[in-house]
């Protein structure tokens, strides 16, 4: 009994300590992680500059230049949330985020008292709450356009583009005859001490050459990633030049020795540049990470991890593959840890997610085309060290995907051509993912968003099936509320169109213009809204016909599974109807709103123009002001 026993403890402990290993795998620092997949750093310039050379020789006979260096501005996000992080702090709402704990920089922010607002390019801190006594308390005039905030306590951060940043070459000259990127663009993360908000104190800036990808803050660590060409033309000549960063006014050039990289890369024109900012002190320096690439895409931030996606090959001729770098978050100890690669292209980072010490990421390959698409869908389960474990390949052949949404261990997938199929995929054995689900309905989601464990909203626009061939035309807004307790038959209990063809919102692109909660049973969407005239068609309106804008403003909706989704009212800044009718094809006005929030019972709407407060129970409207003087 006693040798029963034993053996019982014994193999309960070696499970454990496989557990524990396969954890600590995970979350490894970086000289702690041996991963089979990892990038390698130069020994010297010279052997970066060979490397660079040889990658652009390899892209000129593969004709393979154009798409990834023609402009010199990589195709990154805008970005971009579990639950929304407003339920766990119910007196006022928060940026609408994909993972609890991992804030993303948007165009406005609230402390529930003092709400900072990115108008053009200026900061604008407003005394929002209450609402009587709303007024401007201060202001930052900047150079270049705001790309988003963050507010830490009485830490302010504002990631701001310049439109230009001197280019700093070797003299060393290329030899190849391809154009590199011409105009070079700059990121510039301010950090501000707002203790006195009237008083906005600059405490550190840190400027990083090219082109703004993506960012977010854990704790008191900002993480921000940056594209920099490591090409310039000059005297018409290619130059090869070392990244740098620049802190506190302070030039830092890096060296060779400390980039990474890798073969998998196919057009090593651009370094990826990663840096650790701890915004509550500057006795820490800035970290950074270097890692010499592609252009990077895409972005997916955990808790513990950044993964970081760039395109490789041709995705027209179904060839093309994503590489994946994941990196360590851990303030000052963050660094490179493993690299891998999946087939396909990825849509924006809710196609990723990191789940009990696997990666999923969902993609595309093939493209889509009315006389019959060669395009298909995957699934693939990576383990730490970025190997493919498991997949789930060649769903909805003919589509691409839309959205997708991972909710632990299940997968949600919208891929449209001419009807919307979402399928629900079971994700609990990473070796096997499996569809469980399929719905099919007219229309398609843009964006998935979770309302509680039975439910998920899906935000897109409805469709005609086109009678000219094997497509759909697209028509207005579609808000769907879908019910999914019975995994394997999914349904869609709620749904409402607004407008017509031509209806769009921010929403569509940016998950950031979303605002939900729950308990209030509250949606509210900005939208620009057309309707079509049917007197100017008495033989019919052809399914291709355009809407005239009408109504530009927030939505602001009731939603719930039992009495579905209801209009409770509209909110509008635009104070001339006329800025519509001389708008042709496009609505462009500083009272466009852009974002909405509340504190209390209060709803807030904000453009560049104004900021609005009404009264949630009957939006009532109770103040306002003005950011900028029209």
């Amino acid at each position: 009994m006693n040798r029963q026993l034993t053996k019982k403890l014994l193999t309960i402990l070696v499970a454990v300590i496989i557990t524990l290993l396969v954890a600590v795998e995970f979350t490894a620092k970086p000289a702690s992680l041996q991963s089979t997949n990892r990038l390698m750093t130069f020994d010297s310039e010279e052997e970066l500059r060979r490397f660079i050379l040889d990658g652009l020789r390899r892209a000129e006979s593969n004709r393979q230049i154009g798409p990834y260096i023609s402009n010199g501005v990589p195709k990154a996000e805008v970005g971009a949330d579990a639950p929304t992080a407003s339920l766990a702090l119910p007196e006022y709402s928060t940026t609408n985020i994909q993972v609890a704990g991992v804030d993303e920089a948007d165009l406005v922010k609230s402390d529930g008292r003092f709400v900072y607002v990115a108008s053009a390019n200026r900061l604008v801190i407003v005394e929002a709450y209450p609402p009587t006594i709303m007024k401007i308390v201060s202001s930052i005039a900047l150079k270049g356009r705001i790309l988003g905030l963050f507010i830490n306590k009485d830490s302010l951060v504002i990631l701001e583009r310049a439109d230009s940043y001197p280019a700093k070459p070797t003299p060393q000259s290329s030899e190849s005859g391809i154009m590199p990127p011409i105009r070079v663009y700059g990121v510039h993360l301010k950090i501000y001490d707002v203790s006195k908000r009237e008083m906005p104190n600059l405490i550190r800036e840190i400027s990083l050459r090219g082109s703004y990808v993506n960012s977010r803050m854990i704790g008191d660590w900002v993480y921000t990633v940056a594209s920099q060409p490591a090409i310039y033309w000059v005297q018409n000549k290619q130059e090869i030049a070392l990244p740098d960063i620049n802190i506190d006014g302070e030039a830092r050039e890096i060296l060779a020795t400390q980039i990474y990289h890798s073969d998998s890369s196919d057009i090593p024109t651009s370094y990826t540049v990663i840096v650790a900012s701890n915004i509550r002190t500057k006795d820490e320096v800035p970290k950074y990470e270097v890692i010499l690439t592609g252009y990077a895409t895409s972005m997916y931030v955990s808790a513990r991890n950044m993964y970081l996606t760039m395109p490789k090959g041709d995705w027209w001729r179904s060839e093309g593959s994503t590489i994946i770098h994941r990196i360590a978050l851990d303030g000052q100890n963050t660094g490179y840890q493993a690299s891998g690669e999946v087939p396909g292209r990825v849509l924006n980072q809710f196609s990723m997610d990191e789940y009990e010490s696997y990666f999923r990421i969902a993609t595309t390959t093939g493209q889509v085309t009315r006389g019959g698409g060669l395009s298909a869908n995957h699934i693939y389960v990576l383990d730490a060290t970025l190997n493919i474990v498991g997949r789930l390949e060649d769903l909805a052949p003919g589509e691409q995907i839309h959205s997708a949404r991972f909710m632990g261990d299940r997968c949600f997938l919208v891929t449209f051509k001419k009807i919307d199929p979402l399928f629900t995929i079971d994700m609990s054995n990473p070796k096997m993912p499996e569809i469980l689900g399929k719905l099919k309905i007219p229309g398609y989601s843009d964006y998935l968003h979770p309302y509680d464990g039975n439910h998920i909203m899906g935000i897109g626009k409805e469709t005609i099936e086109a009678k000219e061939g094997d497509f759909a035309w697209y028509q207005g807004l579609k808000i769907s509320l879908f019910d999914v307790s019975d995994i394997q038959s999914p349904k869609e209990v709620a749904k409402l169109i607004i407008g017509d063809r031509g209806t769009e919102s921010p929403v569509l692109q940016d998950h950031h213009a979303f605002l939900l909660d729950k308990r209030k049973g509250l949606l509210v969407i900005p939208i620009l809204e057309t309707k079509i005239i049917h007197e100017k068609y008495p033989s019919g309106i052809p399914p291709n016909t355009h809407g005239e804008y009408v109504f530009q403003g927030a939505y602001v909706l009731h939603v719930s599974p039992d009495s579905g989704i209801t209009v409770k009212g509209r909110i509008t800044h635009v104070e001339n109807s006329h800025e519509f009718m001389k708008s042709g094809y496009y609505f462009d006005s500083v009272y466009e709103i852009k974002r909405s929030f509340y504190i209390e019972n209060v709803l807030y709407t904000m453009s560049d123009g104004k900021i609005k407060a009404n009264n949630l129970t009957d939006l009532s409207e109770i103040s306002e002001v003005k950011l900028i003087a029209r």
